[in-house]
């Protein structure tokens, strides 16, 4: 439509090369806008998506909290990097496609574990839960950064002792967060 407004407004009823260029050259520009638009569109929205997988729970403080479920998660994760690191271990002697593939998604899923463990303090009970006014603010404070330390060092070795390790810091923090009654 926009194109044919520019046709007679410019008087250029009968040269059609000139209308076909200035169309062309106007289509050209919405597509430019339409790409970046939508590439900015993607871009955004999967950054909203990816910020909600990152964090523990919203930083709004919406005020519903489960922090015994959290606990609780973060001990699966814990688990889970144990589990990798035990199949790390018997698969690393073997040589054959299958079990390297399976060594390298062992490895990952190791990875994405523990630090899930270090979102989910840092992000969710670091910044929510642990409040300076607390009388034992210096204990909680040093149990958490345990946590997170035994998180870096499982993602550092496949000894399954980190892993080990890592639930143990876990379970440290039970105490602080009773299930609901």
């Amino acid at each position: 439509m926009l194109p044919n407004v520019l046709f007679v407004i410019t008087g250029m009823e009968n040269d059609n090369s000139m209308f076909n260029t200035i169309q062309e050259e106007i289509m050209r520009g919405i597509m430019r806008k339409t790409t970046v638009t939508l590439t900015l569109f993607f871009v955004l929205s999967f950054g909203v998506l990816w910020s909600q997988n990152v964090f523990a729970h919203c930083q709004v403080p919406c005020g519903i909290y489960d922090d015994h479920a959290r606990v609780h998660l973060m001990l699966e994760d814990a688990v889970t990097v144990t589990k990798a690191a035990t199949l790390i271990t018997e698969l690393a002697g073997k040589s054959d496609a299958q079990s390297q593939q399976q060594l390298v998604r062992w490895v990952m899923n190791k990875e994405q574990h523990a630090q899930k463990v270090i979102a989910t303090i840092s992000d969710y009970f670091l910044t929510q839960r642990v409040k300076m006014s607390q009388d034992d603010y210096v204990e909680r404070l040093k149990k958490h950064h345990a946590v997170i330390v035994a998180a870096m060092e499982a993602k550092q070795h496949a000894d399954v002792q980190y892993g080990q390790a890592l639930k143990k810091s876990i379970e440290a923090l039970m105490a602080y967060y009773p299930a609901a009654k």
